[in-house]
């Protein structure tokens, strides 16, 4: 997880204008210093390196030194920063983690920052709420945004008699799988050739699966079920932030989760564990085991660049009522450690990292989506002259189709306790009254401190 208005991404950033920017928030620094930011997007971490060296030129004396490490490892070492006192002075943040720090009062509040300052928070799209606490106070600024889109593989859409133009407004219902329920049904193949629909399909032998990976164990399922069933009105808290249960007893997701299992059933897509968790989306897609797949934003420009096999990015499904898109996002944040001894310095650092200037010449790689329309809509018109559409994405900004990620307490403990549910619902194992289960746990674990 924008009105936006394009920028040129070309002479309109010159260093004049970024140095402008870098030294407007806070008084200079003076004397030598090092500040480190860390993150666990190696993407973002060659991006932002851009910005660091115009932030070092505009501020002699400081260096920016961005260390990036596996998202496996990363909140470990965060955690043994903390304790040992070393931790970095500001960092890319996952809201799974905010309140966790918060509480333990790990974090800046950066309220007094962007009032002295006037920093405009309106000139981020999404996100800005994801990194308020429940004590009032911004602990963070929105750093990116992520959504969901259909990417498919063109050759095998136009075999089976698809058109582009069929792709793009594709809706669903958990009765009988609306217009994708069919498409997927005819893309997938077996063996010898035949189709899920036709006579003698063999569903035991499949050579290419209509859709990709659905029956899932992520318990957001960001890139899986919630694009289908979000559009049923259903979400995942029972309040828009720090929900006090998830509701995962809703009939409208337990009917979503039953049509997914029939997808299975039938042959259309992969049951869970058919490949390891080393398999990517785009893996599955370019070895033509899966025609059809949703996957993150954060793939487009990695889709795009397949040798030898065409992508396209459609849009999530319409709901039910043939109108409505709803599709999940989420924003990770910047935040500075209540520990650094260099605090407006972090500030100074985070604050650019959040203006047009810097997020405009970051994005260019298209690696990832930045907060601010503007510079969205740059890195948009950067990657289209490299053949990379991203129009997609930018329209759902635009119709408003996103809606946050809810900010939840102790999400490491909802994902160890509600992940193996789901797996055994997936695995044949568990019925539809897992579910009850699981929103009974959520209430538990939502409200521990």
């Amino acid at each position: 997880m924008r009105v936006r208005k394009a920028v040129a991404l070309g002479a309109a950033l010159t260093l004049t204008a970024l140095v402008s920017a870098c030294s407007s928030n806070s008084s200079s620094s003076s004397g030598s210093s090092t500040l480190n930011w860390w993150t666990w997007d190696d993407k973002q971490a060659a991006a932002y390196k851009v910005c660091a060296t115009d932030f070092e030129k505009a501020n002699p004396g400081v260096t920016v030194k961005i260390s990036q490490y596996g998202v496996t490892d990363y909140f470990t070492k965060l955690t043994a920063g903390f304790v040992a006192g070393k931790a970095p002075d500001a960092f890319q943040n996952s809201v799974q983690f905010f309140p966790q720090y918060a509480d333990q009062h790990q974090l800046l509040s950066l309220d007094d920052y962007i009032k002295k300052d006037k920093f405009d928070l309106s000139s981020f799209s999404v996100g800005v709420d994801s990194w308020k606490y429940t004590d009032g106070h911004q602990y963070g600024l929105p750093l990116d945004w992520a959504a969901t889109g259909l990417y498919y593989n063109t050759d095998m859409l136009t075999k089976a008699g698809y058109t582009t133009k069929d792709v793009q407004n594709l809706n669903w219902n958990p009765d009988n799988g609306g217009t994708i329920g069919k498409m997927i049904a005819h893309l997938t193949v077996d063996s010898k050739g035949r189709r899920g629909d036709q006579p003698g399909f063999d569903k035991a032998n499949i050579k290419t699966y209509g859709f990709g990976q659905l029956a899932a164990k992520d318990f957001l399922g960001q890139t899986t079920w919630s694009s289908f069933v979000s559009t049923t009105g259903w979400r995942l808290g029972n309040k828009a932030n720090w929900p006090t249960q998830l509701n995962y007893n809703d009939p409208r997701l337990v009917k979503t989760m039953d049509w997914i299992r029939t997808l299975v059933a039938k042959g259309y897509a992969p049951k869970i564990g058919t490949f390891t968790n080393t398999v990517s989306d785009v893996d599955l897609l370019s070895s033509g085991k899966v025609a059809m797949e949703t996957g993150g934003s954060w793939t487009a420009s990695t889709f795009a660049k397949i040798p030898d096999i065409k992508v396209g990015i459609a849009p999530t499904v319409l709901g039910p009522d043939n109108k409505t898109r709803a599709v999940f996002s989420n924003s990770n944040g910047n935040t500075i450690w209540a520990g650094t001894k260099n605090p407006d310095l972090a500030w100074k650092w985070v604050s650019y990292m959040g203006s047009q200037a810097c997020q405009t010449k970051a994005s260019a790689t298209g690696t990832f989506f930045p907060s601010i329309p503007a510079s969205m809509d740059a890195s948009a018109k950067a990657l289209k002259a490299q053949g990379v559409d991203l129009s997609v994405f930018t329209d759902m900004l635009k119709n408003k189709e996103l809606y946050p990620s809810p900010d939840f307490r102790n999400g490491a403990a909802l994902q160890d306790a509600i992940e193996p549910l789901i797996e055994g619902y997936f695995g044949g194992q568990k019925n539809d009254s897992v579910f009850a289960d699981m929103q009974s746990k959520t209430k538990s674990i939502l409200t521990q401190k």
